[in-house]
């Protein structure tokens, strides 16, 4: 059960190479990718609260929607992008830092 997944990807000149799978190799993708999106989830957060009048009068130009549709819109989108980021990258690196494999 605790052997490495062996993974067979196309090289650039169309040559087979074969990479193993650890744990180590998932964790450290997931890790990034936990922290780019808790980052962009920061950023937009912060967007909303500190520049939220010039985010809704850009919008305005390109789109006509009120001011209610626009703040459900953004804290539907903000719930999603948490929900998504937390369930996809961030448990699946705690569970993997965590675990004892071995």
């Amino acid at each position: 059960m605790n052997e490495p997944i062996l993974w067979v990807v196309q090289g650039q000149q169309g040559e087979r190479k074969s990479k193993v799978i650890t744990t180590e190799n998932l964790r450290i993708p997931l890790g990034r990718s936990a922290v780019v999106n808790m980052g962009i989830l920061i950023a937009w957060w912060l967007a909303f609260v500190f520049a939220r009048e010039m985010m809704f009068k850009m919008r305005m130009r390109w789109f006509k929607i009120s001011e209610e549709p626009f703040n459900e819109m953004h804290y539907t989108m903000v719930g999603y992008l948490k929900l998504t980021a937390i369930l996809f990258t961030v448990v699946p690196y705690l569970v993997l830092r965590m675990a004892d494999f071995n």
